[in-house]
């Protein structure tokens, strides 16, 4: 390849995984795809049908993936989910923070995109003190705290985190093939369970289902076969072109609103560039907007008052601080990351989940004490 074809290749990356995020933007508002709503509506009415939703999301993307490894096209060992490295007390710490958080926030990252497409204002709030914490996060004061305390503690492990190398390194047999298999395994279970329930049949959960796990694999094969360069013409090294983590990368919504941010605000600065984490992070408000105005659900909402505004802001924060110590949301750790069958990924989630349980029952019990 000639330095000279990069850009347009570039081009053809950043174009790909906006319009996939449009897709996935109107996905999620047509069917009111939420992992946080899927919680809910267990632990408040036991009503299942987001929850099979996200599961049959879950199942596709991992079957995508990992079909895709089985093919040689991509490898988990090339995402930021799947390091050696297992950070797992930062997955505990910061999946509990995010679950928390989400649920004074009224929604995850991806959530709050959807919702400031469909005119939430409170969402737009959550949208910059999110990105700010996050930043901060990432390379701030809290970076700081976070570097020294829980990411401190970590396993590091021969190969790569996810069960595929794993079972490679304890068996001898080649990772593409266990990751097929895997992949059909697990990720079929899920589709089996969510398919499972006449619930798991209806439209909004099969179009949510189907939907977003599309999605979340072919970001995948943007980013890792459409945009990978085996030696860019500069340096002769292999690169992923347009992303920020310098690796093959998915959808996710808490680092990418901070490097939105960031992009907005210093546009001027050549060296901000747009990257896959911007566009789709765009590309999901423009999705949802979209549909909203097209079914005339497009509402202005703002706060109901003081203590709305300031669960809202603590929400936020939380899921900034906690996004990026747990690596990921509902989305990045929970289908990418799940999608590449990262230990990681699974305990990410699971802490997510219980967070998000406790804030359930906090809000219950304060409702409660409050009659």
């Amino acid at each position: 390849m000639q330095e000279s074809d990069l850009p347009g290749l570039i081009q053809q990356v950043l174009w790909a995984s906006f319009v996939l995020a449009v897709v996935f933007g109107a996905i999620a508002q047509r069917t009111h795809f939420c992992t946080m709503g899927a919680v809910a509506d267990i632990v408040n009415i036991g009503d299942w049908s987001r929850m099979r939703m996200w599961a049959l999301a879950a199942g596709v993307a991992m079957v995508g993936f990992n079909t895709m490894v089985g093919l040689g096209w991509v490898e988990a060992r090339n995402t930021i989910y799947a390091l050696p490295r297992w950070v797992w007390l930062s997955n505990i710490v910061g999946g509990l923070l995010f679950g928390f958080g989400m649920v004074l926030a009224s929604g995850c990252g991806s959530k709050t995109l959807v919702r400031i497409g469909g005119g939430n204002l409170k969402s737009l709030v959550v949208f910059a003190v999110l990105g700010l914490t996050a930043y901060m996060t990432m390379r701030g004061i809290t970076a700081v705290a976070r570097v020294a305390s829980v990411d401190a503690v970590a396993v590091t492990l021969p190969g790569g985190q996810d069960l595929p190398s794993l079972l490679a390194a304890a068996t001898g047999l080649a990772v593409p093939m266990l990751a097929l298999l895997l992949g059909l395994l697990l990720g079929g279970a899920l589709i089996v369970f969510a398919l499972a329930r006449p619930e798991g049949r209806s439209a909004d959960v099969l179009t949510g289902g189907l939907g977003v796990g599309a999605v979340v694999a072919a970001v995948w094969w943007v980013s890792g076969r459409l945009g990978f360069v085996a030696e860019h013409p500069a340096t002769l090294e292999a690169v992923f072109l347009a992303t920020n983590s310098r690796s093959m990368e998915s959808l996710t919504f808490v680092a990418p609103v901070a490097y939105t941010l960031d992009w907005l605000m210093l546009f001027s600065d050549t060296s901000k560039v747009l990257t896959i984490a911007i566009v789709t992070t765009l590309g999901v408000i423009v999705g949802s907007a979209l549909v909203a105005i097209a079914s005339r659900s497009f509402r202005w909402e703002g706060f109901r008052g003081v203590e709305d505004t300031a669960n809202h802001l603590a929400g936020a924060a939380l899921m900034g601080v906690g996004g990026v110590t747990a690596m990921g949301c509902t989305i990045g750790q929970g289908l990418s990351g799940v999608s590449t069958l990262a230990l990681g990924s699974f305990l990410a989630l699971a802490a997510i989940v219980a967070g998000a349980v406790l804030a359930l029952r906090w809000q219950t019990w304060r409702l409660e004490r409050s009659v």
